[in-house]
C-alpha cells in the first residue's frame, strides 16, 4: 500500500512539473534558422484577469490601456534580457530595438486588435527581420510597476502578482514555421515584477534556447 501511495505522489508531482514548463524546439531548427541574423520582439498579448469589483471601477479604455502596458512591459523585459546576453556573446543573432519595432508597427496601423490579421511572414517583411518573437501573458493582476501603480490609483490595489502563465514563441520570418515555444506556469518563486519574472523564465530555459547553440 505504501509503495502504491508513493507511486501516486511521484506521478502527481511529475505531472505538475510537466504542466508548469513546456519547451518545444523544431527538429529542423538548424536547417531553417541557419541564416537568421536579426529577430524582432513584438508586444505580447497580455490578458489581465481582474476581480469583478475591480472591473467595475475601470472604463473599457482604462482596462485596454492596462493590458497594452503589460504586453509592452514583457516586450521590454525580453529585450533587456536578450541584449544583455547578446553583449556577452551568448547568442548568434541580434535583436531589433523595440522602439523601432513599435514605431514601424504603428506606422503600418498594426495593433492588438488587428495583428492577428497579419501572418508571421507579413510581420517579418514589414519589420525587416528574419524571425518574430511573440507571446501571451495571462495573469490575475499586473506585474509591471507602472500598470500596478495605475491599477492602485484606479481601484485601490497596489502590488503585483505572478499567477498565470507566459508563452513565448519564435517563428521563422520566411515560412512562418514555429521554431521554438516555451510555456511556463508562473509561480511566486519567479518574482513579482516583469523584469525579474522574464529573467527567471529565460534563465530556466537557457539550456534549450536554440540560438545559443546555433552554428553558422
Amino acid at each position: 500500500m505504501k509503495s502504491i501511495f508513493l507511486f501516486v505522489v511521484i506521478f502527481f508531482n511529475l505531472s505538475l512539473f510537466s504542466q508548469s514548463r513546456s519547451i518545444y524546439t523544431n527538429p529542423k531548427f538548424n536547417e531553417i534558422a541557419i541564416s537568421h541574423q536579426k529577430l524582432a520582439i513584438i508586444p505580447f498579448i497580455a490578458n489581465v484577469k481582474l476581480r469583478p469589483r475591480q472591473m467595475k471601477k475601470m472604463s473599457e479604455k482604462e482596462f485596454y490601456d492596462l493590458q497594452i502596458s503589460e504586453g509592452k512591459a514583457v516586450q521590454s523585459a525580453l529585450e533587456s534580457y536578450f541584449l544583455r546576453k547578446h553583449s556577452k556573446g551568448k547568442f548568434k543573432v541580434s535583436f531589433q530595438a523595440i522602439n523601432r519595432t513599435n514605431a514601424i508597427l504603428k506606422k503600418n496601423n498594426i495593433n492588438r486588435e488587428n495583428i492577428e490579421e497579419y501572418t508571421t511572414e507579413d510581420l517579418a517583411k514589414i519589420l525587416g527581420v528574419d524571425g518574430i518573437i511573440s507571446g501571451v501573458l495571462n495573469t490575475s493582476k499586473p506585474m509591471s510597476d507602472g500598470a500596478s501603480l495605475a491599477l492602485g490609483l484606479l481601484v485601490g490595489f497596489y502590488g503585483s502578482t505572478n499567477s498565470g502563465n507566459c508563452i513565448i514563441n519564435i517563428n521563422d520570418g520566411k515560412t512562418g514555421v514555429l521554431l521554438w515555444k516555451y510555456n511556463k506556469t508562473l509561480s511566486r518563486s519567479l518574482g513579482s515584477d516583469t523584469n525579474t519574472l522574464i529573467a527567471a523564465i529565460m534563465r530556466k530555459s537557457a539550456r534549450k534556447f536554440p540560438y545559443k547553440e546555433l552554428e553558422n
